[in-house]
Parts: C-alpha cells; structure tokens; sequence
C-alpha cells in the first residue's frame, strides 16, 4: 500500500515535467529553476513550521554538496524538458538507478572486490544499450547536445540521491534536507538569471506564466511522497515503482505534445526500466536505504 505513495510522487514530478515543457516557451531554464526554487522554499518552510520542526542543522556541508550536485542535475534535467520529448527527458533522468549501480561496480572494481558484481555490470550495460535504442531514432541532430545533457541529469540525480541517503543516516528529517535543497535552486537560479537573458514579464504568455507555482508545489508533494513512501514501505518495492514515471511521461508526450516516438525508441525505454529496476533489485543488498531522485 505504501508504494502507492511511489506512484503519486511518480505522476507528480511526470506533471511538473508537463508544466516545465510548456513553461519554457516563455521562460530560460536559469528562470525555471528560479522560480521552482522560491515556490519550493515559500511551501517547505510553511510545512516545516506548521509542524514545529527546525531549519538549524548540525551538517550545513553535507546540505551544501547535496545542494550542489542536486541542482546541477535539476538544471540539466529541465534543459533537456525543454528540448526533448517528454517522455525521452524522463528516462535519461531515470538512469539514476542505473548510474548507481555503475558507482557500485565502480567502487568494487577500485578496491580490489569484483567478486559477485557481474550481474550488476550487467544491469549497466543493458542500461546503455537501452540509451543508445532510445536516443538513436528519436533525436534530431541538433539534439543530441540535449540527449547527453539529459544523460549527465541523471548522473547527477544518482549522485544526488546517494548523498540523500547520507542525510538520513545523519538523522537529518526530511523537510529540512528539502528545503535547503529547495534553498539552493533559487540561489543557483536567481545566480544564472545575473548572467542570461530574462524574459521580460510583459512578454510572457499567460498560458506558460500559470506553471510557475504548480511546477514548485508540484516539486515539492512529489517529494514529500517519494519520502514517505520510502519511510513506510518496502524500499526495493518502492525504488521500482519510481519507473512508473516514466509511463506517465510516455502518456503525456502522446496525448498532450504528440510527439513520435518509432518503435525502437519505445523499446529502448522498456529496456531501461527493465535495467533500472534489475539494478535496484541487485543493489539493494549494498545500498538497502537508497531513495529515489528528488526533483
């Protein structure tokens, strides 16, 4: 039951990849993360007053890396919305799962240890092949710089949420790691706006202007149910519902953007759900706390 906590946050970041693809006909990606950022903050700090919690913490550095790598991914992934199908932005993003599994192999394979890490390299490979299946027939020449910047999301995310994990063991709750999270976007956006072009308000249209707060509200249930499905359920069941995202996007990218995707692209995504979820069943003995990607 808790791992429909999974899906709601799944069909909730699916949502806000909607509003940030249509957003970003008026608005820069720098601008994006902005306003995403002061939604967030303005809806986190609420939440953490109401329940009587405090911002003060004992590991400001650990908050600050988190921050750091988790905006890099966040700025990335929204980049890659915006020129990419929905759909196909989605999945690159969800190769976090599979990105661990390779700093898993990785780390074995410094030390010293590759014993019983065949199976994972496995998941990664397949992993690959699948990015290479779906990136092939759907991105146009001028997108493949989006499809690698889409990839490095969810590198990002993997390192993101690893440091998430790290959080939590040091007992940090989890709308305090949020809202300095959310805190760092809108410094990082606010910081890139110095340095873009802004929209000017006056040229905005109305339709894009009425995602700037559903995208930050949306960010932040999407994570506060992420978070208490992964503190009620079955985190290897809860890790796998996360994919569901991707069906959500699939959905929206025919129904509301029609975007084409051929046959083989389709099977690509189906290749990397099935090694993302592979990944997280193998590496749930090394990493049995791990949470999803928070967006």
């Amino acid at each position: 039951m808790q791992a429909l906590w999974m899906v709601l946050a799944s069909f909730l970041f699916a949502t806000m990849a909607v509003g940030i693809k249509f957003a970003s006909n008026s608005f820069g990606t720098f601008e994006l993360i902005f306003y995403r950022g002061v939604v967030s903050v303005i809806f986190m700090a609420v939440v953490v007053r109401a329940r009587g919690a405090s911002l003060r913490t004992p590991v400001p550095m650990m908050h600050l890396w988190r921050s750091t790598i988790g905006v890099v991914s966040l700025s990335s992934w929204f980049y890659a919305i915006a020129h990419l199908p929905v759909a196909t932005a989605m999945t690159l993003n969800y190769m976090s799962g599979v990105w661990v599994a390779a700093f898993i192999v990785g780390g074995a394979l410094l030390y010293g240890h590759p014993e019983k890490q065949g199976p994972l390299l496995g998941t990664v490979l397949l992993g690959f092949v699948g990015v290479i299946m779906t990136l092939r027939p759907t991105i146009d020449q001028n997108q493949l710089f989006a499809g690698v910047v889409g990839l490095l999301s969810g590198m990002g995310a993997a390192l993101a949420y690893m440091q998430v994990t790290a959080l939590g063991k040091a007992g940090e709750p989890e709308e305090r790691t949020v809202f300095y999270f959310s805190a760092g976007t809108t410094v990082v956006g606010a910081v890139g706006m110095l340095f873009t072009d802004v929209t000017p308000w006056a040229s905005v249209r109305w339709q894009d202007a009425a995602w700037v707060i559903p995208i930050g509200v949306l960010a932040s249930l999407g994570q506060w149910s992420m978070t208490r499905a992964y503190r009620k359920g079955s985190t290897l069941v809860v890790a796998s519902m996360q994919y569901s995202g991707i069906v959500f996007a699939a959905l929206f990218s025919l129904l509301i953007f029609g975007d084409k995707i051929p046959a083989m692209g389709w099977a690509g995504i189906v290749v990397i759900v099935a090694s993302g979820v592979l990944a997280t069943i193998l590496r749930s003995r090394a990493m049995p706390n791990t949470p999803a990607e928070e967006h």
